[in-house]
């Protein structure tokens, strides 16, 4: 097993396609079972072995295109202006909200509308999202939502919440965004596409303002469909850990 998690990924990716077995269905379930026998609560909730909601990548997007192997399925999604926010729901309920630097904002996320009070999963789920102003600019947004959460009072009428990923979760970005909708969630338009030539097009679609308009946007974001292959690149011992990058102006 420790020569899998050793594995480059581009190599693990290349078998995988071609049918070699290298990443079996059944030695994917073993790799599961191991990423979770190392860390059992899979949580970044746990106040004792704390670990901070992982930034996105921001620098060469192009070279991780290029790493990629031919029709690669990719998700293109906005970079929502905002606070990034983890939920926890346990037995269905709300749980706790963190921010990205582990800081309990419970309360006040509670207050916002579209978070559900209850979910119908009877089990540890664990979402992350981003609480942003609507009808609001890039910028404005965020400084917005940092001051909601905040100040001891407040209330967060003008303020949203959408949610894009399962942090706890097995499926792939476009599962993942269903399942999302159907527990009551607010998720992004999203685009799929396997040419990563196509990648240039949305980005000149947003500049130019014909995508992603209801949001308040800095950027759209590119992201591996499969969480096959997301926690390939997670565990792999290269330089292509990325699985999400974030384009820019």
């Amino acid at each position: 097993m420790n020569i899998l998690l050793g594995r480059d990924v581009k190599y693990l990716d290349e078998q995988y396609r071609i049918g070699e077995g290298i990443i079996s269905d059944a030695a994917f379930k073993q790799l599961q079972k191991l990423l979770i026998s190392t860390d059992p609560k899979c949580t970044y909730f746990n106040q004792k072995n704390k670990r901070l909601l992982p930034k996105l990548a921001k620098k060469n997007y192009k070279e991780f295109l290029g790493s990629l192997l031919t029709k690669t399925r990719l998700s293109i999604e906005p970079k929502i202006d905002g606070c990034a926010i983890a939920i926890r729901y346990i037995n269905g309920k709300f749980n706790k909200a963190i921010t990205k630097k582990g800081l309990d904002v419970s309360s006040k996320i509670k207050q916002i509308k579209n978070v559900p009070d209850s979910i119908p999963i009877k089990r540890d789920f664990q979402i992350r999202g981003v609480l942003y102003a609507t009808n609001q600019v890039a910028g404005i947004s965020q400084r917005i939502a940092r001051k909601y959460l905040n100040d001891k009072k407040g209330i967060g009428e003008s303020l949203s919440f959408c949610c894009f990923q399962i942090l706890n979760g097995r499926l792939n970005q476009y599962e993942t965004l269903n399942y999302l909708k159907k527990c009551g969630f607010n998720t992004p338009h999203s685009y799929f596409t396997n040419l990563t030539s196509e990648v240039e097009i949305y980005k000149k679609n947003w500049l130019e303002k014909k995508i992603f308009m209801k949001y308040p946007t800095d950027g759209i974001v590119i992201k591996i469909n499969s969480r096959k292959l997301q926690l390939i690149r997670e565990i792999s011992l290269s330089q292509n850990k990325e699985w999400q990058y974030a384009i820019e102006r």
